[in-house]
């Protein structure tokens, strides 16, 4: 089942679990771990046309591998994409779906609410190599506009954002990029593709930290690059080669073991989040409960009209940091880690965790503030998790 028009006439949950298979001699009915980076050919002729990409087949673990293929064509099938190259992690899958595409003298756009990684790629690293780059606030399609150069190629954002569960308008910004060349670069990994659908809405690129949702039970890390033009593919396929971020075959089957469960995960633990989200708003102490799919959040309409649903994330902010300290600490059933996409709750504080890096005017406009906490709903009862929320905020 590797051809993927005959899989069209398929489900999602059904690709999810056979979509890419390529079994071996032995007919396993799990995908097999070719732990291996080298290959052998019946004859120096069909290595040289191996090389030369006039046969197809392996030549190096680093360049492909058949387990890591089973994945990148899986994971394709569910965005209906062409072409698919899994990372080792998904900041790799960041820094090569820009690197791949800019060179000096271009200029880069990019929605301020990103992971702080990519704001990092963006604000200090691009610029080192050439690329000017401009932060907009990423709600504000006018701003998208303002911020259009002759030399800009690249547009840059996530949607929803981590951790101030803001949302941009794809089909606008793209929009915008299709009348003036310019490549739109989606990080959908809080979504995924059972909620969101980038490359309906107008994206050219959609990458992914697998380590989150698509993996979403802790145990590796791994990205991927998507995409549906082939200078784009060529573009991205040359620069994994050359420089290495390849993703080992063990965790590339670590995330097909993950996608063959993705879409009832992703919609249980967004009911749960929906419930949670009802029981956060306007409880005492909390200032403010942000959350997709809640009427409460500013762009409720948008979210209803790209997303399938809120998703898993939340975010809470009280007073002050002391008071969102003392809520963390008293929650026994909801681990405090920085992990994301998980099976089990987890909940962190941005501003001294993942986001510690940025500077406090940056975190302020990005509305990380010292009360905000970002909570990963997972996959337990929910009525657990209310009563550990409540038990926490009985003791502010």
């Amino acid at each position: 089942m590797t051809d993927k028009k005959r899989n069209a006439k398929y489900g999602a949950q059904t690709n999810l679990i056979h979509g890419g298979t390529q079994r071996s001699q032995f007919g396993e009915t799990s995908e097999a771990i070719f732990m291996n980076s080298g290959y052998t050919y019946d004859s120096a002729e069909i290595a040289e046309l191996r090389f030369k990409g006039e046969q197809e087949g392996f030549i190096y673990t680093r360049f492909g591998n058949p387990t890591t293929k089973m994945f990148e064509d899986r994971l394709a099938m569910l965005d209906g994409a062409e072409f698919c190259y899994a990372t080792a992690t998904g900041m790799a899958a960041a820094n090569t779906s820009l690197f791949s595409i800019l060179k000096a003298g271009d200029h880069i756009v990019a929605g301020r609410a990103m992971f702080g990684s990519n704001v990092y790629i963006a604000n200090d690293l691009l610029p080192r190599f050439g690329v000017e780059s401009t932060i907009v606030d990423g709600r504000d399609v006018s701003a998208w506009q303002a911020a259009i150069r002759p030399n800009t190629k690249v547009f840059l954002l996530e949607t929803p954002t981590n951790p101030g569960i803001e949302l941009v308008d794809i089909k606008a910004v793209s929009k915008l990029c299709k009348a003036n060349g310019i490549t739109l670069i989606v990080d959908n990994v809080f979504a995924t593709s059972i909620l969101q659908h980038p490359f309906e809405l107008g994206a050219d690129i959609v990458f992914y930290s697998a380590t989150k949702l698509i993996d979403g039970q802790g145990r590796a890390m791994a990205g991927a690059v998507l995409c549906n033009d082939e200078e784009i593919a060529a573009q991205v396929l040359t620069y994994i080669r050359q420089t290495g971020p390849s993703c080992s075959p063990f965790n590339a089957w670590l995330m097909l073991k993950g996608l063959e469960t993705l879409d009832l995960r992703v919609q249980q633990q967004t009911r749960n989040a929906e419930t949670v989200a009802d029981f956060l708003y306007n409880r005492k102490h909390i200032k403010n409960m942000l959350y997709p799919f809640h009427k409460s959040h500013p762009q409720y309409k948008l979210a209803k009209s790209q997303m399938k649903g809120g998703g898993n994330m939340l975010a809470v902010e009280f007073e002050d940091q002391a008071t969102a300290f003392k809520f963390s600490n008293a929650l026994e059933l909801i681990l405090y880690s920085n992990n994301l996409g998980d099976t089990k709750s987890l909940i962190c504080h941005p501003a001294t965790t993942t986001h510690q890096r940025l500077d406090e005017e940056f975190r302020q406009k990005l509305g990380i503030t010292a009360g905000l906490l970002r909570l990963n709903v997972g996959l337990e009862n929910v009525e657990d998790l209310i009563a550990d929320l409540e038990q926490a905020l009985a003791q502010l």
